[in-house]
């Protein structure tokens, strides 16, 4: 099956690019020489972000949920919410922190969330972002990005087949997926 054609309106991306996309954020943050104390990622689109850059710049990895894509099969924007706590091995976030998350969209996400960890963490003395992705409309401006989209395309990522995808379904999935192994 080939990946349908990318345009001004719509972003196709393979397991394989997604994860060359990570690398090179990862990248990117190393090589500008900036040292953070946590990596904290937005759950659910940065949590896979957060998850390899954690394992290779070996650092502590923190989890903020949040959600407002909840709507329409996940493609249209709702009212935001915002975890109460942070998932978090030890203590609190402190110190200089990596924010880190797939895309800015519209910037609503990240703007109340810096909001959010300023207010509630004032331990945290740097806040830095990282995202895959950075649309054009966007009211935030991240510090660190590996793609900037001015046309604001729906990005179509490798995971999104599972937003549909039911427990009851998952027999025949994985069956419809071995024929395909060669």
């Amino acid at each position: 099956m080939s990946t349908p054609v990318n345009d001004d309106s719509h972003v196709w991306v393979s397991w394989e690019n997604y994860n060359r996309l990570i690398e090179r954020l990862t990248l990117q943050v190393y090589q500008s020489g900036w040292k953070f104390d946590l990596i904290l990622c937005l759950a659910r689109g940065g949590v896979r972000v957060g998850d390899v850059m954690s394992r290779i710049f070996d650092a502590p990895l923190g989890i903020l949920a949040t959600s407002s894509y909840r709507e329409a099969a996940g493609t249209k924007q709702g009212d935001l919410d915002i975890a109460k706590f942070i998932t978090i091995t030890r203590g609190a976030p402190a110190g200089r922190v990596l924010l880190v998350d797939d895309m800015v969209d519209t910037g609503l996400t990240f703007n109340r969330v810096r909001e959010h960890l300023q207010q509630q963490f004032p331990e945290i003395s740097e806040l830095r972002s990282a995202v895959l992705w950075w649309k054009g409309h966007s009211k935030a401006t991240p510090d660190y990005f590996v793609e900037k989209l001015p046309t604001n395309p729906w990005i179509h990522q490798p995971f999104e087949d599972y937003d549909s995808l039911r427990p009851h379904q998952l027999e025949a999935w994985i069956r419809k997926g071995s024929s395909t192994v060669a």
